[in-house]
């Protein structure tokens, strides 16, 4: 029962952030993103602080969960900071191309940190979920496929990608028991901090006076929604359920885009973009049922 409650926290945060991309493109370009995103962390950490600080129980484990939450948190923004930093040179496709290769990396580093064995199997069922969130990346343009081409900026986003495996790997290896409610507002906190190094590394003004209230909507969907809620759904599932399963639902990203973007603006999907969901759930599904079978195995 655990796990399945796990995996459907995984699901609802994989929802989540595809909710962010529907909210991110309402907020103005005229801010830094990696501003943007440390006001994100700033009120996630702000709305979190509270139920920590004035709980007894909660206050006594900070001491010992901070410098594991914010190694955790290192880890975290490293994949922004690169995401942005390689936007500057590569497109929004190049990276959501690369992305998919996150549930292959994590499932590689698994089998060497934690001795998660991979196998043929398990490698062919990771490149159709790629092939799936591809197909629904390009809308099943073959010729887009075929033209695609890497730049520098594409190897700064695979440090980027190599982070986000760090950060799933991290809540597995760090964990001590400790309570998911100071795990994640500890990690938040952190995360405002690497943010504000990393603003000042790049000296990146803040210009927040520059948003709109509409703007501050969104950053309020972004920084509760998609930064407070998941990172505490991650770090809650990341207890029961492996690193291979958390990032195999990056596999179903896409599809939950298309189907949220459906539900908000109306957009149709074509069979074409069906297709490739339907090839993605199918991949997702497998991963899942594989990792079941082998810990039941394990387990007898």
């Amino acid at each position: 029962m655990e796990i399945l409650k796990a995996h459907g926290l995984i699901l609802l945060a994989t929802f989540l952030i595809a909710g962010s991309f529907i909210a991110s493109a309402n907020v103005t370009g005229q801010v830094h993103p990696v501003s943007l995103n440390l006001l994100r962390f700033v009120i996630a950490s702000v709305c979190s602080l509270p139920t920590v600080l004035l709980n007894k129980q909660y206050r006594r484990q900070i001491p010992s969960v901070f410098p594991r939450s914010f190694i955790i948190s290192f880890f975290y923004c490293g994949y922004f900071v690169c995401l942005f930093a390689a936007l500057l040179t590569t497109t929004v496709l190049n990276t959501g191309t690369l992305y998919t290769l996150t549930p292959f990396i994590t499932a590689l580093l698994s089998a060497v940190l934690l001795k998660h064995a991979i196998g043929v199997k398990r490698t062919l069922v990771y490149m159709l979920g790629a092939v799936g969130t591809l197909w629904v990346v390009f809308k099943g343009n073959i010729d887009a496929i075929q033209s695609l081409s890497f730049n520098s900026g594409d190897l700064l986003f695979m440090l980027g990608i190599l982070s986000m495996c760090g950060y799933t790997l991290a809540l597995k290896l760090l964990y001590r028991q400790d309570s998911v409610t100071v795990l994640t507002c500890c990690t938040l906190v952190g995360g405002t901090i690497w943010m504000a190094i990393a603003m000042l590394i790049f000296g990146i003004p803040l210009q927040w006076d520059l948003l709109t209230t509409g703007d501050y909507a969104s950053m309020l969907y972004l920084a509760i929604g998609t930064t407070l809620v998941t990172s505490y759904l991650f770090q809650k599932a990341s207890v029961t359920l492996t690193p291979n399963n958390v990032t195999a639902y990056i596999y179903l990203s896409p599809a939950c885009v298309a189907v949220l973007d459906y539900a908000v603006n109306g957009r149709m999907l074509s069979n074409t973009i069906l297709f490739g969901i339907f090839l993605s759930v199918v991949a997702t599904f497998l991963l899942q049922a594989m990792s079941y079978f082998e810990q039941k195995k394990l387990s007898v």
